[in-house]
């Protein structure tokens, strides 16, 4: 999916996300990039509406698609989606106070939209019935460019997308690529890898990006770049739990290139894949360690290539831009250090790391973030 797994959540260890910048809901901007996921501060919380609260539908999993449908204000919609994504336990660096008030309300709306699509791709309770939900969310996402919305999602998003002209393309791109989720294929060449990017990961980011009026080629040129990278963080920091949910998300190219044996690619997906990789010969163990590194290495030529973004936006996003720029960074040199041993372990930022980080992506702007409110509204205790 958009892969919006936060990346940073903690410390090193077989443990599983879903969070991204200019991408995921599975992701990443940073929502939309594929990195990052949100948690909203106290000041989200007490905004929230009780009037669908009250109604029970504030689950661990929201059935999205029962939500009662009627006339909600403006205020029940921003409310439904704060909680619709806290839910999630994302951590939205895309909704700190470091963005105008008046554009976060927007940002999660755009959010929430991907992030329901993304559940209705992968969540266990919608299993049987993913491509009706993601029809319905099509039409829904229709009746919303022309005017009419009853469920909250959507009736956020309509303000949203009249007030910033928001075009329909990126959205449909969103659910083409949610859609590629349920009929899994390996990807020949990067070439494919990319396509796949292309549609779960870059329109959210195009989205922010065109939020924030940045519709240029440039620009948004640029934000295509940080949203692949970051996509392909995600891939790389997931691939021990994606290799057991019988997903591969490198090339095969690359694996003939490197010479890593498919077959036991395929044996790490099985219950024994501990076993499996234990009992893999060296020459295995070297060539998979060669392929991770052309792959990391890949990773940071994007980077590289959306790197001028950072310099190129206004300061409402730069600092977001910058945390999830140099967190995909330093969580690619985590990936680097474990080696062979990633198709065992999912590597997050330990708290020295992540302070590193955020060091880097304030840069001379720390004491404007701390004369404006304590650290915690960064998210330092859940990056």
């Amino acid at each position: 999916m958009i892969h919006n797994r936060p990346l940073f959540n903690g410390s090193v260890g077989p443990q599983r996300i879903d969070g991204a910048l200019l991408s995921s809901p599975k992701a990443s901007l940073l929502g939309s990039l594929g990195l990052g996921g949100p948690r909203l501060d106290g000041e989200a919380k007490s905004r929230v509406s009780p009037t669908w609260q009250a109604s029970g539908s504030a689950q661990a999993h929201l059935p999205i698609l029962d939500v009662p449908r009627r006339v909600y204000s403006l205020d029940e919609a921003h409310a439904y989606c704060e909680q619709f994504l806290r839910e999630r336990h994302e951590q939205l660096p895309v909704a700190s106070r470091m963005l105008p008030t008046v554009m976060r309300p927007h940002v999660m709306a755009l959010y929430a939209f991907a992030r329901a699509a993304d559940d209705f791709a992968d969540e266990r309770v919608f299993a049987g019935k993913r491509h009706f939900a993601l029809e319905q969310w099509e039409h829904a996402l229709f009746r919303t460019f022309h005017g009419e919305a009853d469920h909250p999602i959507f009736v956020a998003l309509r303000d949203t997308i009249e007030r910033f002209d928001l075009p329909l393309l990126p959205f449909q791109e969103l659910l083409v690529g949610c859609r590629m989720e349920l009929s899994p294929q390996p990807f020949p060449t990067f070439s494919d890898l990319r396509t796949y990017c292309r549609y779960n990961s870059e329109p959210l980011g195009a989205l922010i990006l065109t939020l924030f009026g940045h519709r240029d080629a440039r620009r948004q040129r640029c934000g295509a770049e940080l949203s692949a990278a970051l996509q392909l963080t995600s891939f790389l920091q997931d691939l021990g739990m994606d290799l057991v949910r019988g997903r591969v998300y490198v090339p095969m190219e690359d694996l003939v290139h490197f010479e890593v044996d498919q077959a036991l690619i395929s044996s790490l997906a099985g219950s024994n894949g501990a076993t499996a990789w234990s009992d893999a010969a060296d020459e295995q163990r070297v060539a998979m360690q060669d392929l991770l590194r052309f792959q990391t290495a890949r990773a940071r030529a994007l980077f590289e290539r959306g790197r001028p973004l950072l310099a190129l936006v206004g300061s409402e996003l730069s600092f977001e831009l910058a945390l999830t720029y140099h967190s995909g960074l330093s969580l690619l040199d985590r990936i680097d250090s474990l080696g062979d041993a990633l198709v065992q372990s999912r590597p997050t930022l330990s708290r020295a790391e992540q302070a590193k980080t955020l060091a880097k992506a304030l840069g001379p702007r720390w004491q404007e973030v701390i004369g404006r409110s304590s650290a915690g509204w960064l998210g330092l205790d859940t990056l």
